[in-house]
C-alpha cells in the first residue's frame, strides 16, 4: 500500500463493523457513529425515522487527516471516498437476531433486513471509485473477520470480490 490508504469497513447495521474494527488495533480506525454523535448539531434529526440525517459533504470535512492506513468504520463509510470499500454482509436471518439483541424496533429491523437483502450498500459502493470487496460474516467469528480484513490489507483480494453473496432464497421465505 502507498503513503496513505483509506479503507471503508461498511455494511448494513448489525453485520459486525464495530466489533471487528475494535480488534484492528494496529490500524488507525475512525468510528463514524462516534464522529457523527460528537458533531450532531451540524446535521438534521429525522423525527419520523428517529435518526440523524447525515450530510455526506459535511461528514467528509470532519474526517481527521491521517497518514498510513486509515480505516473508516460505519454504514456510510463507502460514501466518503475510500480507496477500498470492504462491505461486511450477513444473512438476513442472522441479521434479524443480531438487531433484536440490540433492542431495535420491528420497523428498523425490517428496514435493515430489506437493505441487506437487496444489496443497498453494495449498489451504493459501486457508484464510487473504491475497489469493492465483500466478507460474509454470517458464520465467521469477529476474529476471523478481522483476519480477513488484514488479508485484504496485505493484498489478498481475489476471494473477496463481490458477486458471491445472494440472499434471494431467504427473501423468498418471507412470502
Amino acid at each position: 500500500m502507498g503513503k496513505a490508504t483509506s479503507i471503508a469497513v461498511t455494511g448494513t447495521p448489525g453485520t459486525g463493523k464495530s466489533t471487528v474494527c475494535a480488534l484492528l488495533k494496529e490500524y488507525q480506525v475512525i468510528d463514524l457513529n462516534e464522529l457523527i454523535r460528537k458533531n450532531s448539531k451540524r446535521f438534521q434529526f429525522d423525527e419520523e425515522r428517529d435518526s440523524i440525517d447525515v450530510d455526506i459533504s459535511i461528514l467528509k470535512g470532519l474526517l481527521p487527516m491521517m497518514t498510513g492506513i486509515r480505516i473508516i468504520e460505519g454504514h456510510l463509510a463507502h460514501l466518503l471516498g475510500p480507496d477500498i470499500a470492504i462491505i461486511l454482509r450477513c444473512s438476513p436471518k442472522m441479521l434479524k437476531e443480531r438487531l433484536k439483541k440490540k433492542n431495535w424496533s420491528k420497523e428498523k429491523i425490517q428496514e435493515n433486513l430489506e437493505a441487506e437483502a437487496v444489496d443497498v450498500i453494495l449498489i451504493e459502493a459501486e457508484d464510487t471509485d473504491a475497489e469493492i470487496l465483500e466478507i460474509d460474516t454470517t458464520k465467521m467469528s469477529p476474529d476471523e473477520v478481522a483476519e480477513a480484513i488484514r488479508e485484504i490489507i496485505a493484498g489478498e483480494r481475489r476471494k473477496y470480490r463481490p458477486g458471491n453473496i445472494d440472499w434471494s432464497k431467504e427473501v423468498l421465505d418471507w412470502y
